[in-house]
């Protein structure tokens, strides 16, 4: 079966063939660092990153761009709200979010551009609409002729007659339905000169210019939140065509974390950040989580449906590590076929569990059953034998293992302050006969692991 994405732009199923044989160039819509990150902000992170695994299985050399938007009103607002230069604002943001994707176990991307590096290829793309007739300066803005762009609102369904680009008019703007490709400067604000002018670019621009000079005028997909459809996707189109670039031959759109029937908003970015989920659920745990529904459907969060995922991830990594050391096998046909519909990974976890429960039924198979279950989850990025997912349980083990330790000193510590000679002497013995040697000393004892 050829591997088929829904293409947001066709609101069709297409066979998925690259622009270069045997490569495949994908660009995601990445982070606007103005706030603490939230399962709602990581989620396509974690749905495309299964892509990126996905096309690499299938034997394509695969480059992926994910970029940062570190220039933007939002990100001057906050800034400004909290005293902060907006520079240092946003790239305390920017490590937030890539600690975020660190903890969940995405691939970092091959590249990832941020807006402010990029203001040279910005200007010359600008300057590519201006000479083909579809864009103009006026009082040092910029600004792009939906009007006059063929094929304008395909993606997102809008009729020019009734467009409404969600942005203040802006000075010399000819038409209300025009929108913004660079911002004439004003006092207090970073500004990069330009041929009409000093300011800073919209949020559009940045990523056609960007996805262009790393990918080429016509690349393999462009990925991102169902949110950025319109205006972030249409207007990035809109500026390709209008420079002459052929741009993305696929569109795919990650659906939103919701809670009750809502789009997750920021306001509740401390309370479901990862680092303070991640003390409700172990990170691979998380990470499956949020890569079990399909990428195209809502996830509705809650705390129950949290724990149940995670539930069901220790059944495979109970299954895996119950058989010691195992070798990645063969992928099951039915995985396959799942992954290469539209990237349907609630199919795929189906054979997944039904291979884990084969296994359990049937000792005499687990060791290559295990194996199969090893090569699917490395696709979904929740391998627990994985380099990354084993250390972390290494880790996780450690910890237990010293909190328990610890409980015993003390309680070894309370009975030789009562002269309980014996039970402090039966404590040494236990821990002892469990491979930890203790060592007493002026400072207080000490331990460590002697077998085991």
């Amino acid at each position: 079966m050829t591997f088929r994405i829904f293409d947001s732009k066709t609101r069709t199923l297409q066979d998925f063939v690259p622009v270069r044989p045997g490569h495949a160039s994908v660009y995601l819509c990445g982070a606007t660092v103005q706030s603490i990150p939230h399962i709602g902000h990581v989620r396509s992170g974690v749905a495309f990153d299964i892509l990126r695994n996905w096309l690499e299985a299938k034997g394509l050399d695969t480059a992926f761009v994910r970029n940062v938007t570190n220039i933007d009103d939002k990100i001057l607002t906050k800034a400004k709200e909290n005293g902060r230069p907006w520079w240092e604002w946003a790239a305390t943001h920017e490590r937030a979010f890539q600690e975020a994707y660190r903890i969940l176990g995405v691939t970092p991307p091959s590249i990832e551009p941020r807006a402010t590096g990029h203001i040279t290829e910005i200007i010359e793309y600008m300057q590519r609409i201006i000479d083909n007739g579809h864009g103009y300066a006026a009082d040092g803005n910029v600004y792009a002729t939906p009007a006059t762009i063929e094929g304008y609102g395909e993606l997102s369904g809008q009729k020019i007659d009734e467009l409404d680009q969600g942005e203040s008019q802006g000075t010399g703007k000819r038409d209300p339905r025009d929108f913004t490709l660079w911002k004439a400067a004003k006092p207090g604000e970073p500004s990069w000169p330009t041929p009409w002018g000093s300011g800073r670019p919209g949020w559009h621009i940045e990523c056609t210019a960007m996805s262009t000079k790393y990918l080429g005028s016509e690349f393999d997909i462009h990925c991102g939140g169902l949110d950025l459809k319109f205006p972030h996707h249409e207007n990035e189109i809109a500026q390709a065509t209008a420079a002459g670039d052929k741009f993305a031959r696929y569109w795919m759109h990650n659906g939103w974390v919701t809670m009750s029937g809502e789009k997750m908003s920021k306001s509740l970015g401390n309370v479901l950040s990862v680092p303070n989920v991640v003390e409700l659920v172990r990170p691979v745990e998380l990470r499956y989580y949020l890569g079990s529904a399909h990428y195209r459907s809502m996830l509705e969060y809650s705390e129950k449906a949290l724990h149940e995922a995670a539930a069901g991830y220790r059944r495979i990594e109970d299954f895996v590590n119950g058989q010691g050391p195992v070798s990645p096998g063969t992928l099951p046909a039915a995985f396959v076929n799942a992954l290469d519909d539209d990237l349907s990974v609630p199919a795929a976890l189906a054979v997944v569990h039904t291979t884990v429960r084969e296994g359990n039924a049937h000792p005499d198979k687990a060791y290559e059953l295990a194996g199969q279950v090893r090569a699917m989850t490395a696709i979904l990025g929740v391998d627990p034998q994985s380099e990354t997912w084993a250390k972390s349980a290494d880790s996780d083990s450690s910890d237990a293992l010293a909190k328990l330790v610890e409980v015993q000193l003390e309680r070894r510590h309370k009975a030789r302050e009562d002269k309980d000679w014996a039970t402090a002497d039966a404590v040494r013995d236990e821990l002892t006969a469990a491979g930890i040697e203790l060592k007493d000393g002026a400072d207080g004892t000490t331990w460590k692991v002697i077998n085991g």
